[in-house]
């Protein structure tokens, strides 16, 4: 069955590591997949096949070769299979059976047998786990506190703990806090709310198709072609601090979007419904655009859905992702409408594939990457969707900005005065929304080039930071390279020089090492100072 009426949302976000090492079983230094040809597809393969454990046990067998202490473990996470032939099993690693943070892994082997890493942590691990002082204690608002070897930056010992509250713009907030197990100084905290600093605006997409459930005489706004997606209506309620975002209790609910007919909303907000069929379309756009394009079966690779909740909280100018749903604020109603876009459904369903591939990690430059690549993919399925109320631009949250010039633009991110359009060695310390620029940047230019054009009806002008000209190779081509670097090479840990090798290793497979894409690649990257 089909509904009526479109609006989109806008984004949520994570971090990164850089694809690294490369040593074949036989001493060599290779590709992965250069025995045997161009990539043509990537498919996900069960963890139990011969392929999987093949990979991983010749990388343990040798661990001299690869770095790994007697003490350090590989757990297989997920693995992904080449038309080469070559398989890539994403690894967490263990210390002593301390979790490790930062350790994660991808472990190419062709059908040659030939293995190659990409990983950020390359040294074994030596670590005296006796030495970890007392816990920190448990509260109201933090669980529990875990011992864990953070390798995010030096590897040291750490109690990890999820703590709990409210952002300042009312958005739940639930963090991650490293606390050093030998000082007891505060190493980090990573946000794992993930949301995008934006704004709304009014409904956006006219009259959009959407696929129904039917229940006794009643239509629900659920779709069973895209594993049961569905969206309800929070009715304005909020989550509680505290108990929803760590026990998953008390949290904004709503009936699912339900009427006797096969039409929902007005395309105004005197129907509630009207945000509801923007962010359900936008869900819709999104699943689709990864199927097509990359033959990914929905946010989690399984073919099951998620779900979104509109209407969250009162005058809220946000949207975010937790890691199972997109929750979308109304806007102020003056400056800024729903944020349910399609820019911005497609960025917060993109932090959910982020999660469930190289999970970047929320902060520094790993955190610009992951909001980035939100951005990026947001954009992307503008662009797919073909929506002749909301056409393609690399405008972010245009839509619900009642001044249409969006929270952020691709094509020169520090016309917001706040983006960095340029990597220098201070960008990870920016806001994630805004160091993310740099990844923003570089993949307007490898798609589009420098210089002024318009695109859609909508005015773009690239500089470059070297003042060299760069021709684009298409969007298609470029989004199909960020993908696999994505979800082949990154790794929690990438940060913007990890990115370039994790880029140009997936132009190289796709097109070879010879071809205008992977030039293009080094070019663009070298044009945002990242060399």
């Amino acid at each position: 069955m089909r509904k009526a009426r479109h609006a989109s949302l806008l984004l949520a976000f994570t971090g990164a590591t850089v694809a690294v090492a490369t040593a074949t079983s036989s001493g060599a230094f290779a590709a992965p997949g250069a025995d045997s040809g161009r990539v043509r597809s990537t498919t996900a393969v069960r963890l139990d096949t011969a392929q999987t454990d093949g990979a991983v046990g010749a990388v343990t067998s040798d661990r001299g070769r690869y770095g790994l202490s007697a003490d350090q473990k590989l757990t297989k996470k997920s693995a992904l299979l080449d038309s080469t032939g070559t398989t890539h099993v994403r690894v967490a690693q263990s210390y002593k059976g301390l979790p490790v943070i930062g350790g994660d892994t991808v472990i190419h082997r062709t059908k040659r047998g030939q293995v190659s890493l990409s990983r950020t942590l390359t040294k074994p691990l030596s670590l005296d786990v006796k030495a970890a002082k007392s816990a920190p204690a448990q509260s109201r608002s933090a669980s529990k506190a875990t011992l864990v070897v953070d390798a995010t930056a030096k590897p040291r010992l750490a109690w990890q703990q999820t703590v709990t509250g409210v952002q300042a713009d009312g958005t739940p907030s639930r963090k991650l806090v490293y606390t050093d197990a030998k000082t007891g100084a505060v190493i980090r905290s990573e946000e794992r709310v993930m949301t995008v600093g934006g704004q709304g605006n009014s409904l956006y997409g006219g009259t959009v198709p959407l696929e129904l459930t039917q229940s006794g005489g009643n239509y629900l706004m659920k779709d069973p072609t895209r594993g049961n997606t569905y969206t309800v209506d929070v009715r304005n309620g909020t989550d509680v601090a505290v108990v929803c975002p760590l026990l998953g209790i008390f949290c904004a609910s709503g009936p699912v979007f339900s009427g006797p007919d096969t039409s929902f909303g007005n395309g105004t907000m005197s129907s509630r419904e009207s945000a509801g069929v923007d962010a359900q379309f936008g869900t819709d756009e999104t699943w689709d655009y990864y199927k097509t394009n990359f033959g990914r079966n929905g946010i989690f690779n399984t073919g099951k859905g998620s779900f979104n909740r509109v209407h969250y909280g009162r005058n809220y100018v946000n949207a975010f992702w937790d890691g199972t749903k997109m929750t979308y604020g109304d806007g102020d109603g003056a400056n800024y409408g729903p944020l349910t876009s399609l820019d911005v459904a497609g960025h917060e369903m993109s932090h959910g594939v982020t999660e469930n591939s190289a999970n970047l990690t929320y902060s520094g430059e790993s955190g610009g990457l992951n909001e980035s690549t939100s951005d990026i993919f947001g954009t992307m399925v503008e662009f797919f969707s073909a929506n002749a109320k909301d056409t393609g631009d690399y405008l972010i949250g245009e839509m619900f900005d009642k001044t249409g010039k969006g929270l952020r633009r691709m094509d020169n991110p520090a016309a917001d005065g706040k983006s960095a359009n340029c990597w220098t060695s201070s960008v990870g310390s920016l806001n994630v929304h805004y160091s993310s620029g740099v990844g923003n940047h570089f993949y307007y230019l490898l798609a589009e080039g420098s210089g002024a054009k318009t695109i859609n009806g909508v005015a773009h002008n690239s500089p470059t930071c070297d003042g060299s000209s760069v021709a684009g190779i298409g969007r298609s081509d470029a989004q199909q390279i960020w993908y696999r670097a994505l979800t082949v090479y990154m790794t929690s840990s990438t940060n913007y020089a990890g990115a370039r090798t994790a880029t140009l290793n997936a132009a190289k497979d796709l097109y070879g090492a010879t071809s205008a894409q992977y030039t293009a690649v080094g070019k663009a990257w070298s044009a945002v100072n990242v060399k």
